[in-house]
């Protein structure tokens, strides 16, 4: 979609004559002090954990003292992606302390620096890297290291959705099997943000992608679409019921890896397609629905079930290295081949793009970026509210696959599941074939 940006021009004022030592001194004394401290903000705060529609507002926050190694961030766009919502409700496993402003990503401008930073300068487009708490409001103030320089050609709306999503895909795609051109992925939740990028990503190495979408009015259309960013096969739940499964991937090899992000029985088409020693990484539960998975799965076919948390990856090395794969998802921005799309909201409607991104406006509301815009722009998957932004924007034709996840499924849950159904296989068996039972424990 076109997205229209109106940007304020900046006239750079020179002085026609000499002008005095003491004028210089005079004019760099006010510079350093209005430096001292950030403009006063606006900012999506909320004092308690619950529905977003009822314990979030906005606010005037005072200014901030900026410090010597310190950049003040005016902020331009942020998303609203469903990881902001459930920190909002309580329910997300990590949370700042409340009351705390909302939002986890987007992208500012530099509007001024403390004297000891070298590294950034005023009018320089920044992102937090790694993301962090606090991007829903106009003004940011956080130390040099907390912010990644990026190129101001990359629009808007991608630079402010760039680091969980997008990044979320590159990673998954890297991290758990090594995949070649010619091998094949599938995945579930082919319309969210991830699922977009994991495509894209996908078949600019030379991958296949087997596409599972929800049965929907309208999904020949969400097909074709999805097939424009390079899907191969695209397939609704119900056309995947079948019992020859395997049938339908024509010539495409039988995939490595799996992606997860809806849980309940989409989890188990993806299990259904994956080969022998595949392995599927869970990374969102939207349909908040166990994944079942049979014993013969596990026997058989030697099955593996990963999990993937963006965040966590980020505690560890992954905090510096991914600002290099941040430039890469960039570039490919830049060059028209990594793309979803997205809608922008003003800050002054920050209301609006919340109650898009909750899915109470439409019969069949988009998720993905409701943007914000300083105007804070609100892409669809991300949030606005800037993180809504994500949430509203990311989501083709209606659709309610979401990428990043608001409901986790534990590791151990999933461990207890697998481990008591196969004890009690176990017992099955054990007490069809012989003339006892032998009982055990599991520790």
């Amino acid at each position: 979609m076109q997205m229209t940006y109106l940007r304020s021009s900046r006239a750079s004022r020179y002085c026609a004559s000499p002008r005095p030592l003491s004028c210089i001194l005079s004019n760099t004394i006010r510079a350093f002090a209005a430096a001292a401290s950030s403009p006063p903000s606006k900012a999506v705060v909320y004092e308690q954990h619950g529905s977003p529609d009822r314990v979030v507002r906005v606010v005037d926050l005072p200014s901030v003292e900026i410090k010597e190694n310190d950049v003040c961030v005016r902020m331009m766009a942020s998303p609203i992606n469903p990881s902001d919502i459930n920190r909002i409700e309580g329910v997300y496993p990590v949370r700042p302390q409340v009351p705390a402003v909302a939002g986890y990503e987007g992208v500012g401008e530099v509007h001024s620096v403390g004297p000891a930073v070298n590294r950034l300068a005023v009018g320089d487009w920044v992102i937090p890297s790694p993301p962090s708490s606090g991007t829903w409001q106009t003004y940011m103030v956080k130390e040099e290291s907390a912010w990644h320089k990026i190129c101001k050609e990359v629009p808007m709306e991608y630079a402010a959705t760039i680091t969980v999503n997008p990044l979320t895909a590159l990673r998954m795609l890297g991290d758990f099997v090594k995949l070649t051109s010619g091998d094949s992925i599938v995945q579930n939740g082919a319309t969210s943000i991830v699922g977009q990028c994991i495509i894209q990503l996908a078949k600019i190495n030379g991958v296949s992608s087997i596409n599972i979408i929800r049965d929907r009015p309208g999904s020949e259309v969400v097909k074709e679409k999805i097939k424009k960013l390079g899907a191969d096969l695209v397939y609704t739940e119900s056309q995947l019921s079948m019992k020859n499964i395997k049938s339908l991937l024509s010539d495409i090899p039988e995939p490595h890896i799996g992606f997860n992000c809806v849980g309940g029985d989409s989890a188990s088409l993806v299990l259904k397609l994956l080969r022998q020693g595949g392995t599927m990484v869970t990374y969102g539960g939207m349909s908040k629905k166990p994944i079942t998975m049979s014993t013969s799965s596990f026997i058989f076919k030697d099955l593996a079930l990963r999990g993937f948390w963006l965040q966590k990856w980020m505690t560890g090395d992954g905090a510096i290295a991914c600002r290099p794969m941040i430039d890469y998802l960039l570039s490919l921005v830049r060059r028209g081949e990594l793309k979803y799309e997205m809608e922008a909201v003003p800050f002054s409607d920050f209301s609006t793009a919340l109650d898009k991104a909750m899915g109470k406006l439409g019969s069949q509301p988009k998720q993905g970026n409701a943007g914000l815009k300083n105007r804070f722009r609100t892409p669809c998957h991300h949030a606005l509210i800037i993180e809504q932004l994500d949430l509203i924007f990311a989501q083709l034709d209606g659709s309610d696959d979401s990428d990043d996840t608001c409901y986790t499924i534990t590791t151990s849950t999933i461990s207890l599941y697998i481990w008591y159904r196969f004890y009690f296989m176990i017992l099955y068996f054990v007490k069809f074939y012989s003339s006892f039972v032998i009982p055990f424990y599991l520790m």
